[in-house]
């Protein structure tokens, strides 16, 4: 089968290696010429993902995997056609559809009778029967449902694992149409591989969702239910904060039994989903007062974390604050919506100077998002953000100065701190 994948990112590419190591020829199309010239040299445009250094060499040394910018051309080529091209969305949950609308014009250049389109962006639900279907149609002059079968089958995957995700997790499909769906799941059945014992309730492989809505609704059902949870678990921490009760212990108890499943408290959530879907699922569904109610809670951290500083130290005016971690989290070399933006913004707001550090970025790359990188000037206070594994064996000797560590994410050996004011989020 030749498959083209639209938008080689840290999920497509993925997504495109994983294609071609069934044997499948894949063709990936990207906007950006830099991206399209390593693939064809077999090397990774991004790091951290694991295995695709590997895998990616291999898949391109076999001839199975090429790339080029002329997405048109790719589409005319192939069978399947997979896109995961970003969708954005404002602070008030509205989509911008900008990049997503030129990709879906471009396939529709290219888009011949027979051929299987599936969207593996998260979108709002309908978008793919009201806004593809019609895009699609017109500007091929095809029929979706009649001439081009018509899918959503959301991306479940964290970067950094890939690949063992695609094996572990059920994929869902659902089409605008019972044919649609039922190529979407051949489609899918032939290009994936899954782990005979998954480590779940119930069986993997590819789920039939009967419809497109109910695939769309399924991925951002499942991400807004995580910052929900997270929500509930921060208010908790609160409340333990203020009668002084650790609130880890609480949790573990609370899921001791199997009906309940209370999420981990912290300083921030981060990434390119949590933050992102139940703001989408708002736009569909505007009355869903505890989605939002959840999303304020956890937005609000950054800054709580900040006053749990301040209340420790004192007046934080002038002030040098080591913020430990620009990642949204721990191993992964990505900032997007990361809590350290809000937190040094706090930081500002109480007066203090605020430098940060990660191990996985180098001084230069900190600056080109705007943080002061920590460069030898003295700190005497510091918020652990990011929950890299390095920072689990953190010492007051690495950071001599500080009499406070607020540690965001319990990352930290509570025994290695004693003798300096270690505090936590419900703690």
């Amino acid at each position: 089968m030749n498959i083209c994948v639209v938008a080689l990112g840290k999920i497509g590419l993925p997504l495109a290696v994983q294609f071609a190591s069934k044997g499948h020829r894949v063709i990936g199309a990207d906007v950006n010429e830099k991206v399209v010239e390593l693939v064809n040299a077999g090397v990774e445009p991004f790091p951290g993902e694991h295995d695709l250094d590997v895998k990616l060499k291999q898949a391109v040394d076999a001839g199975l995997l090429s790339a080029t910018t002329d997405t048109a051309s790719a589409v005319a080529e192939s069978e399947a056609v997979v896109v995961v091209v970003p969708l954005f969305v404002d602070a008030e949950g509205t989509p911008d559809f900008g990049w997503m609308d030129s990709a879906t014009k471009a396939i529709a250049q290219g888009l011949k009778p027979g051929t299987l389109v599936s969207y593996e962006t998260t979108l709002p639900v309908g978008t793919t029967r009201t806004r593809w279907a019609p895009m699609l149609a017109e500007g091929s002059g095809l029929t979706a449902g009649e001439d081009f079968h018509l899918v959503f089958s959301p991306e479940r995957v964290l970067t950094g694992r890939v690949f063992a995700d695609l094996r572990r997790y059920p994929k869902l499909v659902g089409g605008i149409d019972e044919a649609s769906t039922a190529r979407g799941v051949e489609f899918y059945e032939q290009v994936l591989d899954f782990d005979e014992r998954a480590d779940l309730p119930q069986a993997n492989g590819v789920w039939d969702l009967g419809t497109a809505e109910a695939s769309e609704l399924a991925k951002l059902a499942e991400t807004t239910y995580r910052d929900v949870n997270i929500g509930l678990a921060n208010q908790f921490a609160r409340f333990a904060d203020q009668n002084d009760i650790d609130v880890k212990k609480v949790i573990e108890a609370c899921n001791s039994q199997p009906y309940s499943h209370i999420h981990q408290p912290g300083i921030a959530v981060g990434g390119h989903c949590i933050p992102i879907y139940p703001r989408m699922y708002l736009w569909n569904d505007p009355a869903a007062t505890v989605v939002r109610s959840a999303r304020e809670a956890n937005a609000a951290m950054p800054e709580y974390a900040v006053d749990l500083l301040a209340a420790a130290y004192g007046d934080l005016t002038g002030v040098g604050v080591l913020v430990l971690g620009a990642a949204y989290r721990g191993g992964v070399k990505e900032t997007a919506f990361s809590g350290v933006f809000p937190t040094v913004e706090a930081l500002k707001a109480r007066g203090a100077v605020p430098y940060v550090s990660d191990p996985m970025y180098t001084d230069e790359e900190l600056a080109a998002h705007g943080l002061t990188p920590h460069a030898g000037e003295k700190v005497t206070a510091a918020i652990l953000q990011a929950d890299h594994a390095e920072y689990r064996t953190l010492t007051p000797a690495d950071l001599p100065d500080v009499t406070v560590l607020v540690d965001g994410r319990r990352t930290t050996d509570p025994e290695a701190w004693k003798g300096v004011r270690r505090v936590v989020i419900g703690g």
